[in-house]
């Protein structure tokens, strides 16, 4: 199943496969997402759901839905 993912406030938008790995959409897209330990822990990879809902990009896949928007957030300490 493709699931239209678009990331603001780069106002990019890429078609993606459920399951894939959200850092490997954004990197495919041109997107920057900071990682860390790539294991969650770090919190570096941190990025919200249209939803509301905070995730971490590095340890989450595309979920099953039509669309999705991904808020990133902007952290100078990475």
């Amino acid at each position: 199943m493709i699931v239209r993912v678009h990331f603001l406030p780069d106002n990019v938008t890429v078609d993606a496969e459920v399951g894939e790995a959200i850092l490997d959409v954004a990197d495919r897209a041109g997107v920057l997402i900071p990682t860390g330990c790539l294991m969650g822990s770090c919190h570096a990879c941190t990025v919200e759901l249209e939803d509301g809902e905070i995730i971490r990009a590095c340890i989450t896949a595309i979920p099953s839905r039509k669309e999705l928007t991904i808020n990133l957030f902007s952290d100078p300490t990475w």
